[in-house]
């Protein structure tokens, strides 16, 4: 099982929003058969049956074993991932663009560059998942809290005036062997946790995220 595949397809990014698809895909993380996932999700057998055959046909799932009782086979099937990601390229035809507005001060922009990164690894994750290679990338995730706007702004320039001079100096257009790489800064506020009535569970997060 992969720790997170990236959904490319539009015919599967729809077969894994489906509600009841999406929770026989959780469920999955613990491989089943469709009777198991039955009494697992409280559903029909005959009905997660239909939608498990689905999500094969699309390649969320996929087939983990078979066990033979008695005169009948039971199919063990298992999630191909831990945790899916949709790519931008599911939606090609109304995915965000960056180079249409860019406007460093813009959230929609830094929405736009997020896309592109998702849509860009997410290839470089399927290319070398299907290789047999690991993807050569980093990243650096931080929480700051400023003062006042102006810190906020100083910040801001001053780290831009850092990453230009570090892409200036180890950029060379001229060598031959080289790779290109793109580098993406983005700063944002955090989104506040939605609020709790007392006696309340949080919804658990839909597992899970990963860099590499």
């Amino acid at each position: 099982m992969l720790d997170v595949a990236v959904i490319e397809e539009p015919a599967a990014a729809e077969a894994s929003l489906d509600p009841m698809r999406s929770r026989i895909l959780a469920a999955l993380a613990e491989p089943g058969s469709a009777a198991m996932l039955a009494v697992r999700l409280g559903l029909p057998r005959q009905k997660v049956n239909y939608h498990l055959k689905e999500l094969e046909r699309h390649g969320l799932v996929e087939l983990a074993e078979e066990r033979r009782k008695g005169n009948v086979t039971e199919r063990i099937y298992a999630a191909t991932a831990a945790s899916y990601v949709i790519s931008p390229s599911a939606l090609a035809s109304v995915s965000p663009d960056p180079s249409r507005s860019p406007d460093q001060l813009s959230a929609h922009w830094l929405l736009a560059l997020g896309s592109r990164l998702v849509q860009e690894v997410g290839a470089l994750v399927t290319g070398a998942s299907r290789a047999g290679r690991r993807v050569a990338t980093f990243a650096v995730d931080a929480e700051v809290r400023f003062a006042s706007a102006a810190d906020r702004m100083a910040f801001a320039d001053e780290l831009t005036q850092t990453v230009a001079a570090l892409v200036s100096r180890y950029h060379d257009e001229s060598s031959p062997q080289g790779r290109g790489h793109r580098v993406i800064v983005g700063l944002h506020q955090i989104p506040a946790a939605p609020p709790t009535t007392p006696g309340s569970k949080a919804e658990p997060a839909v597992r899970q995220e990963n860099a590499q």
